[in-house]
């Protein structure tokens, strides 16, 4: 049984230490189908370390995170979300994190779970993760696809997704459909050979691609594969 968590976060700064989420989407499926979604808004840990870029670029102001529920309140609420679908004492039953750039969120999340008092967030999540942005990166390099820059709304635009930028919810929804229109263009139409050989790629994070990519004959045969499809 396949369990993908599709999620993002919106934060005060940029470090997963010394900010916090102030919010939090995601979509729980299983076995590619939707089965759950949901969001939360939640008050900083810290007010002192709250980045005015960050507000400014999230449409946040300091009144409103005061009125955002605490964080001790949404941990309990999170992880009764997370324990309906997996039981945290079975080693082999995690989620799948999915996102973009999703180590980002995932550093965060851990953070939150360490905040709350709670060192067992492995127990919920794999340390495999998916990330287009990783296959995104080796289609430019193939000269498959060339934008001014690679930040998810850029993406989207170019693929047709709509998004509105800066909203976790949003955009999750457009990262799983991102997600799902390169396994739907580059994989399922294809034969198993390129399945397996690009779903490794796409399917398991920087440190695997750039482990499968460090030697030259798989960087050149991962190339010409892109090239043949």
């Amino acid at each position: 049984m396949s369990k993908v968590i599709y999620f993002d976060t919106e934060t005060t700064g940029l470090d997963p230490v010394k900010n916090d989420i102030i919010q939090l989407a995601c979509i729980i499926e299983i076995d590619n189908q939707v089965v759950d979604e949901f969001e939360f808004k939640i008050k900083p840990f810290d007010f002192q370390n709250i980045s005015q870029e960050a507000l400014d670029v999230h449409g946040y102001t300091l009144e409103m995170l005061r009125e955002f529920p605490g964080p001790d309140i949404i941990y309990n609420q999170l992880i009764a979300k997370l324990s309906k679908y997996i039981d945290r004492y079975d080693k082999n039953d995690k989620f799948i994190p999915a996102g973009f750039n999703v180590k980002f969120d995932m550093d965060f999340l851990k953070q939150f779970f360490i905040k709350n008092q709670d060192v067992y967030f492995g127990s919920y999540f794999s340390y495999r993760f998916v990330d287009p942005l990783y296959f995104i990166y080796f289609l430019n390099y193939c000269n498959t696809i060339n934008l001014p820059n690679y930040k998810l709304i850029t993406v989207c635009e170019h693929y047709g997704i709509g998004i509105s930028a800066h909203d976790a919810l949003s955009d999750i929804r457009a990262t799983r459909q991102l997600i799902k229109l390169f396994v739907n263009k580059f994989i399922v139409k294809n034969d198993s050979s390129k399945l397996t050989q690009l779903g490794y790629m796409v399917f398991n994070g920087d440190v695997v691609l750039n482990e499968f990519l460090s030697s030259d004959i798989n960087f050149k045969k991962a190339k010409e594969l892109i090239e043949s499809i």
